[in-house]
C-alpha cells in the first residue's frame, strides 16, 4: 500500500503512482492497494507496465486491513 491515512481512518490520495508501480513491479510484488481517489492515476499508466499486477482500490482503512490480513 501507499498513501496516508487520517486519524480516523480515510485512506487519503498520492502523488507518483506511475514510479510507485514500477518499483513495485520491480521488487516482485503482484498485488497493489491504492487510494479509489487515484484509480484514475492508474488508468493513465501503459498497460504493459501494470500487465499481471492485481489493483485493491480502498477508501477506509479496515479495507487495507481486511485485504492485508486475508493474504
Amino acid at each position: 500500500m501507499t498513501g496516508e491515512i487520517t486519524l480516523r481512518g480515510q485512506v487519503l490520495p498520492v502523488g507518483g503512482i506511475k514510479e510507485k508501480i514500477l518499483a513495485a513491479k520491480r521488487a516482485g510484488l503482484k498485488e497493489i492497494v491504492l487510494c479509489a481517489q487515484n484509480e484514475k492515476d492508474v488508468a493513465e499508466v501503459e498497460a504493459s507496465f501494470i500487465k499481471g499486477l492485481k489493483f485493491h482500490y480502498v477508501d477506509k482503512m479496515e479495507e487495507v486491513l481486511a485485504i492485508a490480513l486475508t493474504k
